[in-house]
């Protein structure tokens, strides 16, 4: 082995004279030469002059492989028995293989990102003991569990662009110290102490692991009510959200960071408006909630009691349990609703519909906050039996649980079935590039299913349950605007929104054909699956009806140049008979997140996103701030590259409207507005989203705060 392959990257392009220091270089992005044109060379110098001034001098060098190896290992910084499933033979070929791509970062944002938030570092923090390709291997070789032919294509898959593991996988895969692999997890919480006290104690034991942790209030009894009886003796939600805000700031990963939490309320329960208020700018200390995230529930029957002016009513969780035998969040409120209303034996209040909707633009527009989901938008597309109550930090996550119950010792009755989120992303550019869409998404598949399989949560016996039964995994996508531009495509324009169409059917296609693959080799199902529309065929009958190709004729000779084959009737109905036979090992498959580190890393607009800004400025730590040029931005193509703020909310909404038919989860949208934006602009646009099928909504950002929109750094599966 040659000395090149234990020594970083580094780039070999100049430009800029080099006196200056990579800082100084990378803020030229910021400023225009004498023609009035960006200074994209800077950038490529800051990334060579990087590496020059600071990787190559803090890097500690072996002489070869071998020497590595054994440091790393008897140091204790990587996992022996994730290399001792390989020959050293296939360790040192694909070593040979990963350098032999020659990487090079394209922007000093990617390197800064990866050496500071992923690549690992003697203990004092002083030296680096990676570079990009080992952190690659080191993560092929885990996922790959042994088999080394997919741990030569997944490092392929990785270095080549193609698909990125999220962040907790990317970073930790082989580690000895480390947390888990998985990207946040999702827990429900019932009307009982025990429930209570449970929730807290595992939100502390999966965020000090590192993981985001999103709980469901919904079921708990509201402000006022009877406790054994007794009335008026509830505190309500806002003294266990105080609670839990608490736990995750003390579960601080080792300092690393605060503890990421979040909190579902149904928008029919009786604290609805408290809930609402603990975000607002003068809140009381003694209720505001700082660092907590904030997502509301809303059914169908909101909205239409908003269209018709009318009062909405809140029903108490406590007596709908008692008289329905069931907990709030497992009903159907739109079903429900004139019955709950008629039934004198449950305690109800009212507030009037659009002054809900009103106060809710109100919080949004101080803080970003809540999140939405949209909750019968998201049964009624749900193809598994049970229902969808809650989602996770990032809003992307939409998967059944249900509930445990507990002895007075706070031990296990009955383990329900909790939520984790094993997240990856495809770089939908480079996979374009790569010409093989169903290789990608097969090894991306297979990479994920490997993250579920591997992670056994015995901490939390419900998570631990919840991921052995569904195998769940999301894989999500990125880079569409920087995709469509690099092809001088507008984003949210007809030809955009084709090629979504188009993409995203096909994803879909090779997403369960590679699940049923796993189904035949492993001979199981996710439990459940004979419940499932998949099972019985349904799930197939609009693939079955209408072609999903491209109709304009931009589009067909796009995919026509990139040799993108989107799958006939013909194959959609082979694959639906080989499903209802064999299934599906996967529960879930797809959940688009926002991206975030990754991003940056792989040189991609974030999710499918129109981008923010042409340059991004990011506030990095102690550096400050940090320039990111848009993904093939030149300037030549600048027209191409409309921020989210110019693009609007209404063709954001119509791009995800599109891809969300075609995945079984969620997709993070966030919405950008003007500084001319109104409450009732911000209703309008919740309306259209609804209408439209959308699922969820994560957070609401205005032109004003795009700066700091840029730093939003709640979600553990996109961001460090």
């Amino acid at each position: 082995m040659t000395k090149n392959i234990v020594t970083n990257s580094m780039p070999s392009h100049a430009g800029v004279a080099n006196e200056l220091d990579y800082y100084a270089l990378n803020a030229m992005l910021n400023l225009l030469d004498s023609e009035g044109h960006i200074q994209f060379d800077a950038d490529k110098e800051s990334v060579r002059q990087y590496f020059l001034q600071h990787i190559h001098k803090n890097t500690l060098h072996f002489q070869n492989l071998r020497q590595k190896i054994d440091y790393l290992t008897v140091e204790n910084y990587y996992e022996i028995d994730v290399l001792h499933q390989y020959s050293w033979r296939f360790i040192q070929s694909i070593w040979l293989a990963a350098f032999e791509f020659d990487y090079r970062f394209d922007t000093f944002m990617g390197a800064y990102k990866f050496y500071t938030s992923y690549a690992l570092k003697t203990r004092d923090g002083k030296q680096y003991l990676e570079s990009f390709e080992d952190r690659i291997i080191m993560t092929a070789l885990l996922l790959a569990q042994g088999d080394e032919s997919l741990a030569m294509e997944l490092m392929e898959e990785i270095i080549s662009g193609r698909f990125q593991p999220a962040t907790p996988t990317f970073l930790n895969a082989g580690k000895c110290s480390r947390g888990e692999l998985i990207s946040c997890f999702l827990l429900r919480i019932e009307d009982n102490m025990e429930s209570i006290g449970r929730a807290i104690n595992s939100s502390l034991q999966l965020s000090r692991k590192g993981g985001g942790v999103a709980l469901t209030l919904s079921n708990l009894r509201e402000h006022g009510a009877p406790i054994k009886g007794i009335e008026h003796q509830s505190s309500g939600v806002i003294p266990v959200m105080k609670l839990l805000e608490d736990s995750f700031s003390y579960a601080n990963q080792l300092g690393a960071r605060q503890g990421a939490g979040a909190v579902y309320l149904h928008a029919h329960h009786p604290d609805i408006l408290s809930f609402l208020d603990t975000k607002r700018e003068n809140a009381d200390e003694k209720i505001r909630i700082k660092t907590l995230s904030l997502g509301v529930v809303i059914p169908d029957i909101t909205f239409e009691l908003a269209k018709t002016n009318e009062d909405m009513y809140l029903f108490s969780p406590y007596d709908v349990e008692r008289i329905y035998g069931q907990p709030f969040s497992d009903l159907s409120i739109t079903d429900l609703y004139d019955e709950m209303v008629a039934d004198e034996r449950i305690k109800k209040s009212q507030i009037n519909a659009r002054q809900f909707f009103q106060t809710l633009a109100e919080v949004q527009f101080e803080s970003g906050y809540p999140y939405i989901m949209f909750e019968d938008t998201v049964n009624r597309s749900n193809p598994i039996d049970g229902r969808i109550s809650m989602s996770n930090l990032c809003s992307e996550i939409l998967q059944i649980n249900d509930a445990s119950t507990y002895n007075d010792d706070l031990s296990y009755k009955h383990v329900g079935s909790d939520i984790s989120c094993n997240l990856g992303s495809l770089n939908i550019a480079k996979v374009l590039d790569g010409r093989n869409i169903a290789q990608s998404v097969d090894i991306a598949v297979r990479a994920l299913n490997s993250v579920s399989e591997m992670s056994a949560i015995d901490s939390v016996p419900s998570v631990k349950k919840g991921n052995d039964n569904s195998h769940a995994i999301g894989l999500g996508q990125m880079n569409l605007h920087g995709f469509l531009a690099r092809e001088h495509i507008h984003y949210g324009s007809p030809e955009a929104l084709d090629f979504t169409n188009v993409y995203f059917a096909t994803v879909l296609y090779h997403c369960l054909k590679t699940s049923n693959q796993l189904a035949i080799e492993k001979k199981a199902t996710f439990t459940g699956f004979t419940q499932s529309t998949y099972a019985s065929g349904q799930f197939f009958d609009k693939y079955l009806c209408d072609d999903f190709v491209a109709k304009t004729q931009r589009i067909q000779n796009l995919l026509t140049k990139f040799e993108f084959i989107e799958p006939t009737k013909r194959e959609w109905h082979t694959l639906k008979q080989s499903i209802i036979e064999h299934g599906l090992y996967n529960r879930n498959l797809q959940a688009v997140p926002p991206t975030g580190s990754i991003s940056y890393i792989n040189n991609s607009t974030a999710s499918i996103h129109p981008i923010s800004s042409k340059i991004e400025v990011r506030k990095e730590g102690k550096i400050g701030r940090v320039y990111y040029p848009a993904p093939y931005l030149t300037n030549d193509n600048l027209e191409f590259y409309r921020d989210a703020y110019e693009v609007g909310a209404t063709a954001i909404i119509d791009t995800y409207a599109i891809a969300t038919q075609h995945v079984d989860q969620g997709l993070s949208l966030t919405l950008f507005f003007p500084e001319t934006t109104t409450t009732r602009d911000i209703n309008k646009t919740q309306i259209y989203a609804w209408k439209k099928g959308i699922k969820t909504l994560y957070y609401i950002r205005l032109r004003q705060n795009a700066l700091e929109g840029t730093q939003i750094e709640g979600c553990v599966s996109c961001s460090l």
